[in-house]
């Protein structure tokens, strides 16, 4: 283990992308949802595409009065809005500018673009190949390592068949609790999200339970 950085730096290697990506993109960093995204590139381009012709709040909100009026058959101004019902005073369109200058701007709630999701994934693996390749412990595996066949077995085809089930149960997983290890784990609780926290702590128990069970009971 001495070829590895010792467990501090990487920690604060983890801690400083996190900060960083946060300070840039104000958007939580997470891998499960950047691959899904990437997967189903066109559909997610469709959506931005769709999202382009609404940057301005200002222009989206018109657009969704003059939709409302043409809808409902009432004109624009203030002066053709109904008031609002149960006996309420104020007219409707000064509600939607009361509650839109308190919510946040809709550009902060969209997704990230797809090209900074697509270039986050291919960063992730070409950062593992350098510093596989520059200390010198690069080469291809076609299987999990003694330590796997140690402690699950040698048998290739248990090995596929356990990592395939493996893989499919992470992924269902991951989708279920909104997020996965990065995105929980490190934006999530890095930002004392209540959820995060849960997650975080149901990851890391099951794993420290089935580790326990490999390593001393079975």
């Amino acid at each position: 283990m001495s070829t590895y950085w010792p467990w501090w730096a990487g920690a604060v290697g983890l801690a400083l992308v996190t900060i960083n990506h946060t300070l840039i993109t104000d958007r939580s960093l997470g891998v499960s949802a950047a691959w899904d995204r990437v997967l189903h590139w066109r559909r997610e381009r469709r959506l931005e595409r769709m999202d382009e012709e609404f940057t301005d709040d200002q222009a989206l909100a018109e657009a969704l009065a003059a939709a409302t009026a043409e809808h409902f058959g009432t004109g624009t101004d203030a002066s053709n809005v109904p008031q609002v019902p149960y006996g309420e005073s104020q007219p409707l369109e000064a509600d939607a500018e009361s509650a839109a200058s308190e919510r946040p701007a809709a550009t902060s709630l969209r997704p990230a673009p797809l090209v900074t999701q697509a270039a986050l994934l291919m960063s992730i693996f070409l950062g593992g190949f350098i510093a596989a390749v520059t200390s010198g412990r690069f080469h291809l595996r076609y299987d999990m390592g003694p330590g796997f066949r140690n402690l699950v077995t040698a048998d290739p085809t248990t090995m596929i068949a356990v990592l395939f089930v493996g893989g499919v149960l992470v992924g269902f997983g991951t989708r279920l609790a909104g997020g996965c290890s990065s995105g929980h784990g490190l934006s999530g609780c890095g930002r004392l999200r209540p959820v995060s926290i849960v997650a975080t702590a149901v990851f890391f128990g099951t794993a420290v339970a089935v580790s326990f069970l490999l390593w001393k009971v079975i």
